[in-house]
């Protein structure tokens, strides 16, 4: 049997990434997309995410909760607290806004109370790191510690780089080599 890390490239190379001309969040233009959402959110593949999601996560222990910046992050973070579960890991999961409510508790970030937790913001992909550090920006204002930031995919196009130089660790769980690209 393949392992979870072999099933997710073959699951995300088969079924998520898409060939043609595409403008990503950041504004950039891309010859491919990889639409991590059409898997995160499969009953197939969101298991394996939140598997192989895990092993990156060893290092930054203690970990309190996981999450980030709505919508990538919110299946990720979901499948990595549902899988963790499984091997005794007590991760909540957050959903981070990327401004705060104008109505009800005017929250920014949905879930449990960051204040004190260690938080690894996590991501489906990032191109300029935008989106992690927006999250990461967010939890800190709230009283929240993030310890790393931990991406599915890694375009290779910066974000690592940016992320490291605003002072988090920077880890993806695959690269485009693994998807072909």
């Amino acid at each position: 049997m393949a392992s979870a890390r072999e099933q997710l490239i073959k699951f995300i190379s088969e079924e998520a990434v898409h060939h043609g001309d595409f403008t990503l969040t950041s504004g950039q233009k891309a010859s491919f997309y990889i639409d991590l959402r059409q898997v995160s959110l499969d009953h197939r593949v969101a298991p394996l995410i939140g598997e192989v999601m895990l092993e990156l996560l060893n290092e930054f222990e203690p970990i309190d909760a996981i999450g980030g910046l709505t919508m990538g992050a919110d299946p990720i973070a979901s499948a990595i607290m549902h899988r963790g579960v499984l091997v005794g890991k007590t991760y909540d999961a957050l959903v981070v806004r990327k401004e705060p409510k104008d109505h009800g508790r005017g929250r920014q970030i949905e879930g449990p109370d960051v204040r004190g937790k260690r938080i690894v913001v996590v991501e489906d992909t990032s191109t300029t790191g935008g989106s992690p550090l927006t999250a990461a920006r967010a939890i800190e204002k709230a009283g929240g510690e993030v310890v790393a930031v931990c991406v599915v995919v890694d375009r290779d196009t910066g974000a690592d780089r940016v992320i490291e130089d605003a002072g988090y660790p920077y880890r993806a769980a695959l690269g485009l080599g693994d998807l072909g690209l």
